[in-house]
């Protein structure tokens, strides 16, 4: 009965669609959506009563919406009730597991960070590592939830991951799950030099940012006279805390924009008046691994002459989902894709990233190695509707460490440092002349 049910409900919804494009008189469309509704019910009718064992109908019309949604880009999907609910969990920024970020890449599950200080962090895993098993069960060809099902779990409780890893033979990651509470932003005094990361940009992002902004003035016993701004392998997160975040240095003004199928549907997000710096000169270091929220940040205060940006070209995520529950989300939610989103001189960024001022990287490229993946290498992944292409790394037009630079030491942040203190230099002359 249930599956009944299910089907009737997913049939309605798509024949209320095409019923709606019959009255706009497309009676080309109705009947070809119509023929593939009849498709999907003749295969579903097959595997009920031909299939070798009983299966699961309610997971299989899951997999479908799921398969369905997967079809438009990487960021799109179906979240069961669980899923849904475990969503809502990680923006509030407290979940157990063992604190990476991942997305789907060649069908695989892949890293694109770990979160900092946690488990996935502290067991050595790095941005671009294939997670082909979890205790030993494949990962091979599973979806992300599946994935994200698997190696959350209560604090305490192990977990194994195989890891294929780029240049060296699968191997195994034990780590030990945590309660991951990703406290959104870190921050210290480096060199006399006010320093402050954000990790990701969940709902406390912008309470931790204020919080660190006062300590480092209370450390620096005054003012501000500057600020290294870090958002290195920021995955992103919510679109209202970038804007908060950015609003924290900006004295009004456009921060970003939005823009959904309908040009005219376009949605600007604002600055409210009030620069916590007060105009003091800030540097913020990307990489490849900066992306969605973090790119919102690094564009609305590189366009708004605001902010040098130093590191490499970031990870080039330039569009908006919106999380639709279904039925109040008893039935989970539809993760979409519903817009695209521009800097505020109207740039998109989607598959493209943002080009740094000053193009520095953390070691030394190896011509040879593959690059690290971004948005444009992810399956479906949308391109730029200017049909600009994402720039491949041009080894001679970055700055790279010199051959006897300390291993560990952090490159792109000392210069971010020195970037940013010829930059105090230069403001505090024009104060004194």
């Amino acid at each position: 009965m249930r599956l009944h049910i299910l089907a009737s409900a997913m049939f309605f919804g798509l024949g209320a669609a095409t019923l709606a494009v019959s009255a706009q008189g497309d009676e080309g469309a109705r009947d070809e959506t119509f023929r593939q509704l009849d498709l999907f019910a003749d295969v579903l009718t097959r595997i009920e009563s031909d299939y070798v064992s009983d299966p699961d109908k309610a997971e299989l019309i899951e997999n479908a919406i799921d398969g369905m949604l997967q079809a438009l880009d990487p960021h799109s999907s179906y979240l069961s009730p669980d899923d849904f609910q475990d969503m809502q969990v990680s923006t509030r920024g407290e979940y157990g597991g063992v604190g990476i970020e991942v997305t789907i890449r060649d069908e695989m599950i892949t890293i694109i960070s770990p979160i900092a200080d946690t488990p996935g962090e502290r067991a050595g895993l790095e941005p671009g590592d294939r997670i082909i098993a979890v205790d030993g069960e494949s990962m091979l060809g599973a979806d992300m939830n599946e994935a994200v099902d698997r190696m959350r779990g209560p604090a305490g409780e192990p977990v194994t991951l195989t890891i294929a890893r780029e240049g060296v033979d699968p191997f195994d990651v034990r780590v030990v799950r945590d309660i991951i509470e990703v406290r959104a932003a870190n921050w210290r005094m480096e060199d006399d030099i006010p320093y402050l990361r954000i990790t990701t940009f969940n709902e406390h992002t912008t309470e931790n940012v204020v919080a660190g902004l006062r300590d480092l003035t209370e450390a620096n016993g005054g003012p501000l006279p500057g600020l290294v701004l870090d958002l290195r392998s920021n995955p992103g997160g919510l679109l209202e805390q970038s804007v908060s975040v950015s609003s924290l240095f900006l004295d009004g003004g456009e921060v970003v924009s939005t823009r959904g199928r309908d040009p005219r549907d376009t949605e600007r997000y604002n600055a409210e008046p009030g620069d916590m710096l007060n105009g003091a000169p800030i540097v913020v270091l990307i990489n490849q691994g900066s992306a969605s929220a973090s790119e919102i940040v690094t564009g609305a205060l590189k366009d708004r002459e605001r902010a040098t940006v130093v590191g490499l070209t970031s990870f080039g995520k330039g569009s908006m989902q919106t999380v639709i529950p279904l039925r109040g989300g008893r039935d989970g939610a539809l993760r979409l894709t519903t817009a695209r989103y521009y800097t505020p001189a109207g740039v998109s960024i989607q598959a493209t990233g943002i080009l740094p001022d000053i193009a520095i990287s953390s070691r030394r490229i190896d011509p040879d190695a593959p690059q690290r993946f971004t948005e444009a290498d992810l399956r479906n992944a949308l391109g730029n509707e200017t049909g600009e292409q994402r720039a491949e790394i041009d080894a001679a037009a970055v700055e790279q460490p010199p051959e006897d630079w300390a291993e560990g030491e952090d490159y792109q942040l000392a210069r971010a440092i020195e970037v940013l203190q010829a930059m105090m230099t230069r403001d505090q002359a024009a104060l004194d002349r």
